[in-house]
Formats: structure tokens, sequence, C-alpha cells
């Protein structure tokens, strides 16, 4: 699969990627999208996500590719399934979906070596005004954090386009996750704050691979971690969104490796 750990490292100890290495995370960037398109079907009322899980799974092997989530620190599912007022990193169960529940699923699959991956949102049923506003506050502001991505910017760039943006519709960026480098690893530096001031913090060059995924709360921005040590919920109980896209650094802006091939990115297209 070639060698992937020579390109050069910022004083950041952000690693700089070759064009070859942007071959490698569209195939990757691609699967990811490809489960996502497909397991919109198997999102409705009375499913369980624990179900979900398994047919991603079952995708992933189908694929010829591993799931990085599977064995990772313990982790045992392919894929992370946050409902409603769960922020991220929800775990899949036997609990079924009800009329109006919000979803977000987290996919990262293994392609030759390479990491893709992403998070959207799906609706099982009919969805309610409120949490509709949040899931199109929360796209906008995850476009307007990438198109903050281009050489000679800093990472405090696309926190501020995200940020100004989400607080300006009077919702809050969630601060105790951020986005991550990745590429032929799962995290590596930089960590991607969603929020922030312009002009601040490392400097966009071409070759960086990372995720942006803002996590926006229509309440306040705290979260807490239950007992089993993963699911992340919002304090105050409120709906949270969020979605995720896998980015590198192009000499004249960005490219998104992991877009959805069938435009199903948006939980309301079609």
């Amino acid at each position: 699969m070639g060698e992937k750990h020579n390109g050069p490292v910022t004083r950041d100890g952000i690693r700089i990627h070759s064009e070859a290495d942007f071959s490698g995370m569209r195939a990757a960037g691609r699967l990811a999208a490809e489960i996502l398109d497909r397991i919109g079907e198997h999102v409705f009322v009375g499913q369980s996500t624990a179900e979900i899980d398994r047919i991603v799974e079952e995708m992933v092997n189908a694929a010829g590719a591993t799931s990085a989530t599977i064995g990772y620190k313990g982790y045992e599912h392919a894929s992370c399934i946050s409902i409603n007022h769960v922020v991220c990193h929800g775990i899949p169960s036997d609990k079924k979906l009800k009329d109006g529940d919000i979803l977000n699923i987290d996919v990262t699959v293994i392609v030759d070596g390479w990491f893709g991956d992403t998070s959207r949102m799906f609706v099982a049923g009919k969805l309610a005004r409120k949490a509709e506003r949040l899931i199109e506050v929360t796209h906008e502001a995850l476009f307007r954090g990438i198109e903050a991505v281009k050489p000679g910017n800093t990472f405090g760039d696309i926190g501020f386009a995200i940020q100004s943006f989400v607080e300006a519709q009077r919702m809050s960026v969630v601060r105790d996750f951020c986005g991550h480098g990745l590429g032929a690893v799962f995290h590596a530096p930089p960590n991607v704050l969603h929020y922030g001031r312009e002009g601040t913090g490392p400097v966009l060059e071409e070759g960086m691979f990372f995720t942006i995924e803002p996590m926006v709360n229509l309440g306040r921005p705290e979260t807490k971690i239950l007992a089993d040590d993963w699911t992340a919920v919002t304090r105050d109980k409120s709906l949270s969104a969020q979605f995720e896209h896998s980015i590198g650094v192009t000499a004249t802006g960005y490219e998104i490796f992991t877009l959805s091939p069938a435009g199903r990115f948006h939980p309301t297209y079609g």
C-alpha cells in the first residue's frame, strides 16, 4: 500500500501529505460516505440502533474494508449512533427509534491504510420544526467552516466561522469535543476547534488532512459523559446535532473526501 509516513511535519505537529495520499483519502472517504448513503433506508420508527450498526458493519466487511472503531480503546461497534440529546459517541443498543427522533450516525473506515471519517444526521418519522432548524443550522455551520479552509488561513478562522454563525442563531457550539487530523492514522494533530478567533492557531497549508465536525445544541454548550465512559449528552437535555466531513487542504482551497455520492448528506434530501 506504499509508504505514508514520509511527508514533512509542521512545527505544530501537523503532517503534510502528498498528491498520492489524496488518492488514498478519496477512496476511504467515498466508502464511508457510500455506507451512510445506504444506511438511510434502515432508519425508521421501531428500528434498533444495534440493527443499524450491524448493517453498517456488514457493509464495511462486504467492501473489504476495516472498521476503525471496532476495538478502538475497547469500543465494540462499527458506528456511533447519537440520538436527540446525545452529543456524540452514542453506543448502539436494543433501544428502538421513536417518531421524531433525530440521530447522528458516525462511521470511520480504513481502506488500504487510509481513514475515512464522516457523520450526518438522520430522522425517524416526522421531523419536528425545532429539530429541523437545529439540523439546518448545524449543516450550514459545517459548510461555513469548510469555506474558511485555504492555505494561509488559520484554524481559528474555521472555528470563528462556525461559532459566529451558530451563536447568531441563538444556539451553542459544543466545546468539549473537536475535529482532528487524520490520514494513515485515526487521530492526529491538530485539534480542530469549532469556536475561536480569526487569525489564531496554526496556519493552514496544502496537504493537511483533518475533520471538521461541529456539534450544535439548541440549549447550552455544556456536556457530560455517562457511566459507560463513552456517551456524551447535553447537560440541560437540549437537542444536539452534528455533521462531519474529512477535508484535505489544496493549493487553492479544500477537497471534501466524504461527499455523499448520492447527494444524501442532508436528511431532508429528495
